[in-house]
C-alpha cells in the first residue's frame, strides 16, 4: 500500500480524493509538475525495482524521479487505492521516430474507467507526459494545461499525438492491450539494461511547470513556453549539470556523485 499522505505531500496536492475526472486531472498535473522524469539510475547501473515499496521509497521519500515503469506504476497504485478503476496498458513510444520504424513495446500508461468513459493517463512519457487525462473514444483535439492532444485511429492502431504549432506528432502507439506485471518486468529489464536502449547512453530528464516544460537531453537544457518558443542552454561542466538537476528538476544527488555515460563529452 502507498502512503497516500506522503505521496500527496510529495506532489503538493491538497484537492479532492474522490475518484472523478477532475481529481484524475488534478493529480496528473501535480504529479508531472513535482516528480521528474529521469533515467539517472539506469546510467549509473542501479537496478530499477518495480516493487511498489521500492518505487515509493525512491519517488516519494527520496524525492527522486524515474521513467515510465516507475512513474505510471506508482500512479496506477495511487489511483487504485483512491477507488478508480484502472488498468495497465502497453504502448510503443513513437516520439521523434518515423512511422516506418517499429520500436519495442516498452511503454506503460494507465487506462482509467470513469462515468464519462475511458481515459488515458500517462505521467511517464518524458517531455510529453500528460498534465490531464485524454478521453480514449474522442477523436478530435483535446485541450490540456500544456499542448493540445488527440487520439488518432489508423489501420487498427491508436496513436496518442501532440500538436506543436500547426503540426501533429506521434507520442505513442497502442492497441489497448493490458500490460501485466510480468510484461512490465521484462520490458523494464530490457529498457534499463540492453546496450541499445537509449536510456543506457543518454541522460534524460523532464518536468512540466505552469509556464511550460523543461527538458534535459545530455548537456542541452530546453525551456519551452506555452507559445512553443524554446530557449536552449548548453551545460558547460559536471558541476553545472548537478546544479541544473537540482534547480530545474528537484534532483539532489549525494556529494561526490560523478555522472558518466557514452554520450557525455565535456571536451565539446
Amino acid at each position: 500500500m502507498i502512503d497516500l499522505e506522503a505521496y500527496f505531500t510529495r506532489i503538493g496536492y491538497t484537492g479532492s480524493r474522490a475518484p472523478t475526472l477532475s481529481t484524475l486531472n488534478a493529480i496528473s498535473a501535480a504529479h508531472v509538475g513535482a516528480i521528474p522524469f529521469e533515467n539517472i539510475d539506469v546510467l549509473r547501473g542501479v537496478a530499477i525495482d518495480l516493487e511498489v515499496g521500492a518505487l515509493e521509497q525512491k519517488l516519494v521519500f527520496a524525492r527522486r524521479g524515474g521513467y515510465c515503469f516507475e512513474q505510471n506504476t506508482l500512479l496506477l497504485e495511487v489511483l487504485g487505492q483512491l477507488g478508480f478503476r484502472v488498468q495497465p496498458i502497453s504502448a510503443r513510444v513513437r516520439w521523434g521516430r518515423p512511422r516506418e520504424f517499429t520500436p519495442a513495446r516498452t511503454h506503460l500508461f494507465v487506462r482509467v474507467e470513469l462515468a464519462e468513459g475511458s481515459y488515458l493517463a500517462d505521467v511517464g512519457v518524458g517531455s510529453m507526459s500528460l498534465t490531464s487525462a485524454l478521453r480514449l473514444d474522442e477523436t478530435g483535439e483535446q485541450a490540456t494545461p500544456h499542448e493540445p492532444r488527440r487520439i488518432l485511429r489508423e489501420n487498427g492502431l491508436l496513436y496518442h499525438q501532440a500538436r506543436l504549432g500547426d503540426a501533429w506528432h506521434d507520442v505513442n502507439e497502442f492497441t489497448l492491450e493490458e500490460m501485466p506485471l510480468i510484461d512490465r518486468i521484462v520490458a523494464n529489464w530490457y529498457t534499463s539494461t540492453h546496450p541499445q536502449s537509449h536510456f543506457r547512453n543518454r541522460l534524460l530528464a523532464a518536468r512540466a511547470k505552469p509556464e511550460g516544460r523543461v527538458t534535459l537531453a545530455d548537456r542541452e537544457l530546453t525551456q519551452r513556453g506555452h507559445d512553443g518558443h524554446a530557449y536552449v542552454t548548453r551545460i558547460a561542466d559536471h558541476a553545472e549539470l548537478l546544479a541544473v538537476l537540482e534547480a530545474h528538476f528537484g534532483i539532489t544527488l549525494p556529494t561526490g556523485t560523478q555522472l558518466a555515460w557514452d554520450g557525455l563529452d565535456w571536451s565539446r
